[in-house]
């Protein structure tokens, strides 16, 4: 059984960043990602440190923008028009989730598509639908480079998605489903009918769902690959801080029937930020007028 290192896929994608950071220096581009976080959320503040500290590894310059639990949408609106016309600013990240009282999805199509590093703006979404993606959402990039480095098949292969969010699940089907991995592809969601019969149907089953453990052992078919996009925090009084960290997959019971599966953490994860990186580096580039 393989169990694919996020970190490992990370680091051999590293090296290459930096190199493509040090020629765009040398042509006088300093690749640099704006990161824009409203309020204390514990999780968004602690996955943007890891995004500032991997962004200063690679060479990318990193500016870290925050506002106060209580701002206002014309607030944060107004920060992002800001860096959209900021020529220094290559890359603009909205860490989400945002503070309950705020427009997400606004904010969001508010960023320049050649600046929307993480791939949802609409432009950027109808671009991939189309096959012809100027950047892929973070994630689902993740996913696909590991599966690329693992040289796991995918062609003619059935996929199972479960979870339709387009920060996942919908891009990532549409994907799969395209010339390039020719996989198909089933796009599933926790309120499917016998959801179990279509992922022991899966050659490839990728849960983002959303829920812990959600996906059991009687759904999984023998030599499947099991991506676990899921990171969830469960209560556990037997632990030093309270609680344990998990995935969409139940990986004791599944784990022993794959030919592949991503650990919880350190699976899906560390790729989510090395992409953003891959992402902001070619931004740098196309607002250079360099090729891809």
């Amino acid at each position: 059984m393989i169990l694919m290192s996020g970190a490992e896929v990370a680091k051999s994608l590293e090296q290459r960043l930096q190199e493509e950071v040090e020629d765009l220096r040398k042509r006088g581009c300093q690749p640099t990602l704006a990161v824009l976080l409203v309020g204390d959320n514990p999780a968004s503040q602690s996955y943007v440190r890891a995004k500032l500290k991997t962004a200063e590894r690679i060479g990318i310059q990193a500016r870290h923008y925050e506002l106060p639990q209580s701002a206002q949408q014309a607030e944060l609106l107004a920060r992002v028009r800001e860096l959209n016309v900021d020529r220094q600013v290559h890359g603009i990240l909205c860490q989400l989730p945002l503070p309950a009282h705020l427009n997400a999805d606004e904010a969001v199509q508010q960023i320049a598509p050649l600046k929307d590093v993480d791939g949802l703006t609409a432009a950027n979404m109808g671009l991939l639908a189309l096959g012809t993606p100027r950047f892929i959402p973070c994630t689902p990039a993740g996913i696909l480079e590991m599966l690329r480095f693992y040289k796991l098949p995918v062609a003619g292969k059935t996929a199972v998605v479960i979870g339709r969010s387009n920060i996942v699940g919908r891009p990532v089907s549409i994907l799969l489903s395209q010339r390039d991995w020719n996989a198909t592809v089933m796009l599933c969601h926790s309120k499917s009918l016998q959801l179990a019969e279509w992922t022991r149907r899966a050659d490839l089953l990728v849960a983002a769902v959303g829920i812990p453990e959600f996906v059991t052992g009687d759904m999984v078919r023998e030599g499947a690959v099991v991506v676990d996009v899921g990171i969830n925090r469960v209560t556990d009084p037997g632990r030093p801080k309270g609680y344990r960290i998990c995935g969409d997959v139940n990986h004791r019971q599944v784990a022993p029937k794959c030919l592949a599966i991503t650990p919880v953490p350190g699976g899906v994860g560390p790729m989510t930020v090395t992409m953003l990186m891959v992402n902001t580096v070619q931004a740098a580039r196309l607002q250079q007028g360099l090729a891809p």
